[in-house]
């Protein structure tokens, strides 16, 4: 009976954590959203996508489909935006890992629970090089692991920084380009479904997550 009710409650606390975590997460998608009807949302475009690359969880594009709905004639600038802050960004958690592994780069790493897992992005690295920056720039896989490793494990800044630009690019343009030249019928399409596109976006940011720690 002892060892079912423990049992139970451990399994109480297990969910009360990840409400805990999911309603933190909202939290700061919601805080993320609001800044698209602020003065400075261009400023704020900016900034998330500069500590998204390194620490922050939720992405900027987000923000960046929220501006470029309610002005798609500027859509690619505020890709251009975004573009630069999250390679600025890259270029600072590549100089965390280098420089301030223990102090800054170990508890970011260890917040997230993927300290195993980013043990093994050296062995990514010295196999597959830039491509794993390129992949992990595109994908739903958690950039500032990818930023961090880079500085840690000492890859080459010059080819690390392109790829980063190239794939965050690729990555904010392309929704910066449908948005602005898709028509009518995709700005419909995603105005209508935003909020549940933009949370999709949170969701595969947390498989992206869970599919690292999958590979420890």
């Amino acid at each position: 009976m002892t060892d079912t009710k423990t049992e139970v409650l451990l399994n109480q606390t297990e969910q009360d954590n990840v409400v805990k975590k999911t309603s933190w997460l909202r939290r700061l998608y919601l805080w993320t959203l609001s800044w698209a009807e602020h003065p400075s949302a261009k400023v704020a475009l900016f900034a998330i996508a500069f500590i998204e690359s390194s620490f922050f969880p939720i992405p900027p594009d987000i923000l960046l489909i929220a501006l470029a709905l309610g002005r798609p004639e500027l859509a690619l600038r505020f890709a251009a935006i975004t573009t630069a802050g999250s390679t600025l960004g890259a270029a600072f958690g590549y100089l965390i890992g280098m420089l301030l592994f223990v102090s800054v780069a170990q508890p970011i790493i260890e917040f997230y629970g993927l300290m195993a897992q980013f043990n093994h992005v050296e062995g990514w690295f010295a196999e597959y090089g830039v491509w794993i920056v390129l992949i992990a720039g595109f994908s739903p896989i958690p950039f500032k692991v990818i930023t961090i490793a880079a500085g840690t494990f000492g890859l080459s800044f010059v080819p690390f920084i392109l790829a980063a630009l190239i794939s965050r690019g690729a990555r904010f343009y392309l929704e910066g380009a449908l948005l602005r030249w898709g028509g009518d019928k995709v700005r419909h399409f995603v105005e209508k479904h935003f909020e549940l596109l933009t949370v999709l976006v949170v969701v595969l940011v947390v498989l992206g997550f869970a599919g690292v720690w999958l590979l420890r």
